[in-house]
């Protein structure tokens, strides 16, 4: 048996010589980038400062370095020591309105017909049903395709992310007028798949009762997985891939005729995209379970989470074999907190196949171990878990001056803003380090600050205190992207947001 090899630590100075001698694949010089990346962030003079902040009446969204304001209309790159502005649209009217939007980065593997087509776009959905296709860095529109005269879209997601997305539509509601009349709706909602690099469409699929049965609520497309929920809380999974083999009535391209429009132009106004996916039978079903709040799939093998739809089992998360719905060994978590947010469960955005579970006083992350070829449950063990540091809490039961025992009538909250409590968690992947919003009322009240931690161990790095107030009653995003954080927060009716960059302190 090969001797165990120790793990080696170096510090900067180190990484960048052996960077100067070459390395033996690009992948091996990019962590070694980000490995110094992480030594100079967690270095103690180094520290994160504030260098700008926005307010918006609309919200505002962060993604991959820029800071979209004002319904997109304003785009600001982070890459720099400041926020700048990349580009300002024209004022749109509703009609025009941008409801929605992703950001698509080029693939390195393939060579595309247009040079645009190499460089960030972002896929924009407005208000009167176009895609549009804009570029990242300058604003200039490339490509718009018209969707449909019939159904109004309004929500954008990835299918498989930076491959193929889907732009879905607001349910149809059956009105009072057509129950008392007896006329069902068939359709219900309709999904229009597009790929990416270059943008072309697959379809647009309607989901109706013949198909799906009635009841539908939601319909989520993920890595080839249609998740469609139901209003008796139940969740059914369906393969994508075959319900297009098996339903497709005609392949479609953008910019050419199709004989569902009369031979009239796929994406152009009037007509758009016809429905060329239509569901005539129930598909076979993958899978199928009752939970409060969905499901979710991840691990290794494939596990799901799910918390049953009865009101005695709110905050209690069962862990289970996605094969044969096999409950984990100590897969029934929950955590019993008393508070007003409640605690949430997911799979480790890293794929390790770990799952976090957030308090407001705790965060456990934990691993689920199989064992390959052997008949038993699989289990779920904690890794690593971390608290909040917190003063003894006030006694349900205290003595006057008189003897009188008096009892409170109330129980402290796990999240009361008076204690130290845990916000939000992200996770940098690059630098693989948890990043997680912790309040603490007990020194100022709204005081705030950011916590890194080891991802693999838990270990805390560093501290960064926020300058601005926390208030609890408001939304909050926090954004931890290489040497830039960014908390995006509601504040009544307007939208703030924070960006901090590293800087060295100066002694």
């Amino acid at each position: 048996m090969a001797p165990l090899r120790r793990k080696r630590t170096f510090n900067a100075a180190e990484l960048l010589n052996h960077r100067s001698r070459g390395t033996r694949d690009i992948g091996t010089f990019h962590r070694l980038c980000l490995k110094i990346l992480r030594s100079i962030v967690l270095h103690e003079n180094r520290s994160f400062i504030k260098v700008w902040s926005k307010t918006s009446k609309s919200a505002i969204m962060y993604e991959t370095g820029r800071v979209y304001c004002d319904n997109y209309q304003n785009c600001y790159s982070c890459v720099h020591d400041q926020p700048q502005n990349l580009y300002k649209f024209p004022k749109r009217s509703k009609q025009q309105k941008i409801e929605d939007a992703l950001l698509c980065q080029s693939p390195l593997d393939k060579t595309l017909s247009s040079p645009s087509e190499h460089k960030p776009c972002l896929l924009a959905l407005t208000a009167d049903n176009w895609l549009c296709r804009i570029s990242a860095e300058t604003g200039k529109e490339l490509q718009r395709v018209y969707l449909s005269p019939k159904y109004k879209f309004r929500y954008l997601a990835w299918n498989v992310l930076q491959e193929t997305f889907y732009i879905k539509s607001v349910q149809n509601k059956e009105t009072p007028f057509a129950r008392q009349a007896g006329m069902s709706q068939n359709a219900v909602m309709h999904l229009a798949i597009f790929h990416v690099f270059p943008l072309q469409i697959v379809g647009i699929l309607e989901i109706n009762k013949k198909g799906f049965g009635s009841g539908v609520t939601d319909v989520v497309l993920s890595q080839g997985v249609l998740a469609v929920s139901y209003s008796n809380k139940s969740v059914k999974l369906y393969s994508f891939e075959h319900i297009v083999q098996r339903y497709l009535t005609e392949e479609l391209t953008l910019g050419q005729q199709s004989p569902l429009l009369g031979h009239r132009t796929v994406g152009d106004v009037p007509f758009g995209i016809p429905v060329n996916i239509q569901v005539t039978d129930p598909p076979p079903l993958l899978f199928e379970a009752f939970s409060h709040n969905g499901i979710q799939i991840g691990g290794f093998p494939w596990h799901y989470i799910y918390t049953p739809p009865h009101k005695k089992h709110r905050g209690t998360h069962y862990i289970c074999s996605l094969k044969d719905s096999t409950l984990a060994t100590n897969g029934i978590q929950n955590m019993n907190c008393c508070s007003l947010e409640s605690d949430v469960i997911f799979f480790h955005p890293a794929d390790s196949g770990r799952v976090i579970h957030v308090g407001p006083n705790t965060i456990n992350v934990l691993k689920i171990i199989t064992e390959l070829n052997s008949p038993l449950p699989s289990e779920v063990v904690e890794d690593f878990s971390l608290t909040t540091h917190r003063s003894n809490p006030s006694p349900r039961v205290t003595v006057t001056s008189s003897g009188r025992a008096v009892r409170s009538r109330f129980q402290q909250l796990d999240d009361d803003p008076m204690q130290e409590t845990f916000r939000l968690l992200e996770y940098e992947d690059e630098l693989d380090l948890l990043a997680i919003a912790v309040t603490n009322g007990e020194d100022e009240e709204g005081s705030a600050h950011i916590q890194l931690h080891d991802n693999q161990t838990g270990r805390l790095q560093r501290k960064i205190d926020l300058d601005e107030r926390w208030d609890e009653t408001y939304p909050h995003e926090l954004y931890f992207d290489r040497d830039t954080i960014v908390h995006i927060e509601q504040k009544s009716s307007n939208f703030c947001c924070h960006v901090y960059k590293l800087r060295t302190i100066r002694k």
